[in-house]
């Protein structure tokens, strides 16, 4: 298996180039990542993954962002509705057919991974950081209930779910782009509240994404993204994540480049426990990256392969059929989703 079997990859635009696509055929990544740069139309999309998978033997990963809310690269042709929002109404039901629409609209487009839900703590709801619209509660329990619900029901529509930004991206209001952000906590604090919702659902967890963010508290030299110590022995070891896939965040922040640079980033990543490393838009580096990850050892990265491999053939499911109707009625579903309870009660009370 390639080295770049361990590489998670953007794409530069809505159609796949020539150059990508023979870029991707040599090096053969795990799969890739859509944006909403990659976003035109359904059916332009659909083409896309479709020619994605068309460049492999393997069924790749096919993996997107689709919160809801502000942060979803589909929210100008379908409706998102956010985590708070959903969470605020308080409905099971709902959240319930969030989830599952959810998971009906990312199949018809051909992704089989969503990267979400997001399971961080809101800690600073009032601040307009990077996680301002993402969160589902501040209380452990809540995030339990309402991101494990509508996990549970997108992954009753066959698609993988992913649980960020481990251990605890709630913790700090910093956006990582500017540097890594910090946080005093320790690991006990940490286990207090913030790891709380990753231990109650860790069965129905497929995946777990790490966050960008510095805690010298437990580990003085490397942040949670490429640090054994909250990884290997923390995540894994301690908490008993050791067959599920670990994935870094995007690796192409301006910070991580100054200090590791492109092929030591997804060196120190797979060492330090992550099975996949995520390039979202130097995909021209993906030849250096993949370079240095055959310079590991064959047992380090075998481990990861292993991993991955589990995953794409017991997780990963393929597309549905493409129907103009059935995408009308996902959107229309996920619309009512997102509606205000008052409203609904009115829409209720005419129809009476």
């Amino acid at each position: 298996m390639p080295a770049a079997a361990l590489l998670l990859l953007g794409l530069s635009g809505p159609d796949l180039t020539p150059e990508e696509a023979a870029l991707f055929r040599r090096l053969q990544p795990a799969g890739y990542v859509l944006f909403p740069r990659n976003i035109v139309a359904p059916p332009q999309i659909r083409k896309l993954t479709d020619d994605l998978r068309g460049l492999s033997p393997m069924l790749p990963i096919i993996a997107i962002n689709q919160e809801g809310g502000h942060f979803t690269p589909t929210r100008n042709i379908a409706p998102a509705p956010s985590a708070p929002a959903l969470a605020a109404r308080r409905e099971m039901g709902k959240i319930a057919c969030a989830g599952a629409f959810t998971g009906d609209l990312l199949r018809l487009l051909g992704i089989n991974l969503n990267l979400a839900p997001v399971l961080d703590l809101d800690h600073f709801p009032d601040n307009n950081s990077r996680l301002r619209g993402r969160c589902w509660a501040r209380d452990p329990q809540r995030v339990i209930d309402y991101a494990g619900q509508w996990n549970r029901w997108q992954r009753k529509r066959l698609i993988a779910g992913c649980a960020k930004h481990f251990p605890a991206g709630g913790r700090t209001a910093d956006d990582p782009s500017h540097g890594f952000p910090s946080c005093p906590a320790t690991l006990a604090e940490l286990q207090r509240e913030d790891v709380i919702p990753y231990t109650a659902l860790m069965p129905e967890l497929d995946a777990i994404m790490m966050g960008h963010v510095d805690f010298p508290n437990i580990d003085p030299e490397f942040p949670a993204s490429f640090s054994p110590r909250i990884i290997r022995r923390f995540l894994r070891d301690q908490l008993g994540f050791d067959r599920h896939l670990v994935l870094t965040d995007d690796l192409d922040h301006e910070v991580i480049a100054r200090r590791f640079g492109r092929g030591e980033d997804v060196k120190l990543a797979i060492q330090a426990g992550n099975d996949l490393a995520m390039i979202c838009h130097r995909t021209e580096s993906a030849e250096v990256a993949a370079c240095a990850l055959a310079e590991l050892p064959r047992g380090l990265t075998n481990e990861a392969r292993e991993r991955v491999e589990r995953f794409r053939y017991k997780t990963l499911h393929p597309p549905l059929a493409w129907s103009d109707k059935k995408w009308n009625d996902t959107c229309a579903a996920l619309k009512e989703c997102g509606r205000p309870a008052h409203i609904l009660s009115q829409d209720h009370g005419m129809r009476k």
